[in-house]
């Protein structure tokens, strides 16, 4: 039977194309960690809100608060600011809804925790 004579089969695959560079296949450079400047931003929010944490359960707790209000609301800041491929895990949604979000609360900690008169124990 000559080539002709056969009944057709399935397609050859087509060749897959060969990534043009390292980034590509995953090697070569090392990456970044974190990989956005927004990300640094966010573990700056991430620790400054733990030792605002620290702080209230040293017992004082407005202080704490006033802090954990202050890096939300610099949080809010710095999403505002960054384009949203820079902002890493602090884009979430929407830039106004995650600046809206961000600064409100952080605001309302802030006044709640001065608002509270203080209790006699």
């Amino acid at each position: 039977m000559s080539d002709s004579d056969q009944p057709p089969g399935p397609p050859e695959p087509a060749e897959e194309e060969e990534p043009t560079s390292a980034e590509d296949t995953g090697e070569g450079a090392p990456r970044r960690y974190p990989s956005t400047i927004g990300g640094g931003f966010y573990l700056l929010v991430l620790a400054v809100v733990a030792i605002a944490i620290g702080v209230v359960t040293t017992g004082a707790w407005r202080g704490g608060i006033r802090w954990f209000g202050g890096a939300l609301i610099f949080a809010a800041v710095v999403r505002a600011v960054l384009p949203a491929k820079d902002a890493g895990m602090l884009a979430v949604r929407a830039r106004w809804w995650d600046c809206l979000l961000l600064a409100g609360t952080g605001v309302a900690l802030i006044l709640l925790a001065s608002s509270i008169p203080d209790q006699p124990l």
